[in-house]
């Protein structure tokens, strides 16, 4: 059997000696992050989306929140100091980040955004997101997230 083909997110993790958790799911049946929590068995409050939207000012910004909450655009804007902010669309996703939709990790991107926690990963001893492939997402402790790439904690879902 061959051995699975690792992602940068991955890679990266094992370059810093950050220790992680993988998890995977197989199929194509799965809509959405809270259908992926469930079919993984984990916490949809403790499963996390990478968002990448554009502000006014045309500055990349990445979001990380729960799977079963949605981006409040305003907050959002306001965490990171611009007037509006947007989803930038799906086809954009991979020349700019190098990750597909479903599968967009906030580590090992092409470039380096400025990226926003949601506050409620600092209630949870580990975080899951994708780890940069459809089926495939990595669980760590969120201040080791913190060590490898800039982030900010904030409030950036609607209530």
């Amino acid at each position: 059997m061959a051995k699975a083909k690792k992602t940068n997110a991955i890679r990266l993790l094992e370059q810093h000696s950050i220790p992680y958790k993988e998890h995977h799911y197989f199929g194509n049946d799965v809509a959405n992050g809270i259908e992926v929590a469930k079919k993984m068995g984990n916490n949809p409050d403790q499963q996390f989306k990478t968002l990448v939207t554009q502000g006014k000012s045309k500055t990349y910004y990445v979001f990380i929140i729960p799977v079963n909450t949605e981006l409040d655009l305003k907050k959002a804007a306001q965490a990171v100091d611009e007037k509006s902010i947007a989803m930038i669309r799906e086809k954009e996703l991979l020349p700019l980040t190098g990750y597909v939709h479903g599968g967009c990790s906030p580590i090992a991107m092409k470039k380096s955004f400025k990226t926003i926690l949601h506050a409620s990963a600092s209630k949870f001893d580990t975080i899951i997101f994708s780890a940069g492939k459809v089926g495939l997402s990595v669980e760590l402790d969120p201040k080791q997230l913190s060590s490898l790439i800039d982030v900010t904690l904030s409030d950036v879902v609607k209530a």
